[in-house]
């Protein structure tokens, strides 16, 4: 019975500490959507200049931005407002494949780098409400951790399209299956995560998704979800590594 109610307590006392995180947080949460609203979009629509972003697709209806954090990173972000995972429309076929955009623009970092960057070295990650500082949807285009890398070679010896443990990775634990370029055209994480994982299309703002390259021209994507008890706040931006110690030389910030 005391263990029960000390249970509870601790149950308590953490559920505090992650609301107060969630509140105490410095950040302006829209500060992303008035860099695509107020300057971006409407710069490039009338004076052909996508500054402060570095490219403006109205075609495409997304836009990509140098990250201040970390010498490469970039973001991909909707023109439309969308806040991010949680929302209904990723799911629909008439909206735009984010991750798939976000990966086609990978090159940008090659090009900050000043060489080629292997796929197997970078990664994409979206985080959860919980996990993230924005309500602009947002798309992490930055180096995969080595340690991950590392894990994820092994893991794919095994993989397959179903979705399996690939175990902790960066400490917390997470869902992989096996990803083929055909499937991340047509379907996208979004999808596949709402249709595959028993409750997450009821619950889509639990998750948080990273893809990452298996070298054979298919993918992994990886899932982790919410869980204040073991202080998982479904960031998967936590398997990237913005310094991009995976390189052979470290990256110059500019």
């Amino acid at each position: 019975m005391r263990a029960a109610k000390w249970g509870a307590g601790i149950a308590i006392v953490l559920g505090i500490l992650g609301s107060a995180w969630l509140i105490l947080r410095p950040y302006h949460p829209d500060a992303l959507w008035q860099i695509v609203s107020r300057q971006c979009v409407p710069g490039q629509q009338q004076h052909q200049d996508p500054a402060p972003c570095h490219s403006v697709s109205m075609a495409e209806n997304y836009v990509t931005l140098k990250d201040i954090n970390g010498p490469l990173q970039y973001l991909l972000m909707p023109v439309a407002q969308i806040r991010g995972i949680e929302s209904p429309q990723l799911l629909s076929l008439d909206t735009a494949n984010f991750f798939w955009l976000a990966w086609q623009a990978r090159g940008l970092l090659s090009e900050r780098y000043g060489q080629p960057i292997p796929d197997s070295a970078l990664s994409l990650a979206i985080n959860s409400p919980s996990g993230r500082s924005q309500n602009q949807l947002h798309i992490h285009i930055s180096c995969l951790r080595k340690d991950v890398r590392q894990q994820l070679d092994h893991w794919a010896a095994d993989a397959g399209s179903r979705w399996s443990r690939a175990g902790n990775l960066a400490g917390h634990p997470y869902l992989a299956r096996k990803v083929s370029r055909e499937t991340l055209v047509e379907d996208g994480p979004f999808i596949l995560l709402a249709n595959e994982i028993p409750g997450a299309r009821q619950n889509m703002g639990a998750w948080s998704l990273a893809l990452a390259s298996l070298g054979d021209n298919s993918f992994v994507l990886l899932a982790t979800e919410r869980d204040y008890l073991t202080l998982n706040f479904a960031s998967a931006e936590e398997l990237q590594d913005h310094d991009c110690g995976i390189l052979p030389r470290p990256p110059v910030r500019k």
